[in-house]
């Protein structure tokens, strides 16, 4: 995870606080936790806290309901959307998987180049290093 993400999905704000910050009653957030809508972390006294991830998925879940979204919709919604978010993390994780191994096979491919033209030419490393750079066929200049 993240290091901004570890900050967003803090468990920071009470009930009273998550109610004010997303304009809902705190009994409608009780709902929306008992039907799996949201997960707010706990104290040890038990008290519901709630982070900036959870505020941002109430007021989507807001938004979702005030659009005429029965909270079935809404919880497929969420799926499909957090499905996405994990399907963008492993895309870009795939690409910096391809760019390392290009560059290993750019690395390999000169590693080639210079023990092939080694083997063919002279014990001269100069010479080696010309014809690998198309400096010229290393005879004197």
């Amino acid at each position: 995870m993240a290091r901004s993400d570890e900050g967003r999905n803090k468990p920071l704000y009470m009930i009273s606080v998550a109610a004010e910050l997303t304009g809902m009653h705190p009994q409608t957030l009780r709902v929306y936790e008992q039907k799996g809508l949201v997960n707010p972390g706990r104290s040890r006294g038990n008290t519901r806290l709630y982070s900036q991830a959870d505020i941002d998925r109430l007021n989507l879940i807001s938004k979702l309901t005030d659009e005429g979204i029965n909270l079935a919709g809404v919880v497929r919604i969420i799926d499909m959307r957090e499905r996405e978010l994990e399907l963008q993390d492993e895309v870009e994780q795939l690409r910096e998987k391809v760019r390392r191994m290009e560059e290993e096979l750019r690395e390999y491919r000169v590693q080639e180049r210079i023990t092939s033209l080694a083997r063919y030419d002279s014990s001269n490393p100069e010479a080696v290093m010309r014809k690998l750079l198309g400096g010229g066929s290393g005879d004197g200049e």
